[in-house]
C-alpha cells in the first residue's frame, strides 16, 4: 500500500472511461455501490470492447464493498466513488470524509472483523492513500487481464 501526496493516476488522458457517485447514508448505499460498478464494467465492455473476466468483475464489486463499508462505518459525512478504466486496469476510488489513514491490520484468523483493508490490499496491484483538507481518498487499481489471487 502507498500512501502519496497523489495517487499516482490521475492523469485524465489514460482513462477510457470515468464517472462518479455521491453515495446516500442510508443502508442501500452499498449494494448501490456494487451495482454501480458492475453497470460500469459491462458499459466499460459495450462501448470501448474493455475485456471484463468474470473474476475481475467479481474482485471489483469486492473491493468497492470493502471500501464504500469501511467509508460509512468510520467516516462521517458524505461519500464519494469514481470508477475509472484504462486499458489494462480498472481504478475504485472513494473519498471520505474522515482524515486518518487506515493501515491493514497484521494476519489473525482469530480476529472476527476489521478484515477489509487486508483484502483490499490483497487483491489490487495498486493501493493509494491520499490525504486531503477535508478527509481521504482511496484508490485502489485491479489489473483487467492478471488479477492477482485471494490467496
Amino acid at each position: 500500500m502507498d500512501s502519496a501526496e497523489g495517487d499516482g493516476c490521475t492523469a485524465p488522458d489514460v482513462y477510457l472511461m470515468r464517472t462518479g457517485f455521491a453515495l446516500t447514508a442510508d443502508g442501500t448505499c452499498i449494494a448501490d455501490a456494487r451495482h454501480h460498478a458492475a453497470a460500469f464494467l459491462d458499459q466499460a465492455h459495450a462501448d470501448h470492447q474493455v475485456p471484463v473476466p468474470s473474476r475481475v468483475r467479481d474482485l471489483t464489486q469486492l473491493v468497492v464493498s470493502e471500501l464504500v463499508t469501511n467509508a460509512r462505518k468510520y467516516a462521517p459525512g458524505p461519500v464519494l466513488m469514481e470508477l475509472r478504466v484504462r486499458l489494462r486496469a480498472v481504478d475504485i476510488v472513494v473519498w471520505d470524509s474522515e482524515p486518518a489513514v487506515p493501515a491493514a491490520r497484521a494476519a489473525d484468523p482469530g480476529r472476527v472483523g476489521q478484515h477489509g483493508l487486508e483484502i483490499v490490499q490483497a487483491v489490487t496491484e495498486d493501493l493509494f492513500i491520499e490525504q486531503e483538507p477535508a478527509g481521504k481518498r482511496i484508490t485502489a487499481r485491479i489489473t483487467l487481464d492478471d488479477a492477482p489471487s485471494m490467496t
